[in-house]
């Protein structure tokens, strides 16, 4: 069974005013597949993860994780989990 990868990528997308088919071009994929991804539907490969953090130049862990990710608001202001 494989294990789900957590991902801020709709986040990060609609940030910097990207579509997914824009994505999808710069990154080899289909569009659907940047959904797909977005949804939790699946899972990117290591190098469509590593090409999609490239375009958007973050590190990877910035957008992937193999754990969820605390919500930013979180995360800027601090608040401890428990």
């Amino acid at each position: 069974m494989s294990v789900q990868v957590h991902n801020r990528l709709a986040m990060v997308r609609a940030e910097r005013k990207v579509s997914r088919q824009r994505l999808a071009e710069a990154v080899g994929a289909h569009y659907q597949t940047i959904g797909y991804i977005e949804r939790g539907q699946y899972n990117p490969s290591l190098d469509l993860a590593l090409k999609i953090a490239e375009f958007f130049e973050l590190p990877v862990e910035a957008l992937f994780s193999l754990e969820p990710f605390r919500p930013l608001t979180d995360e800027i202001y601090g608040r401890k989990t428990s």
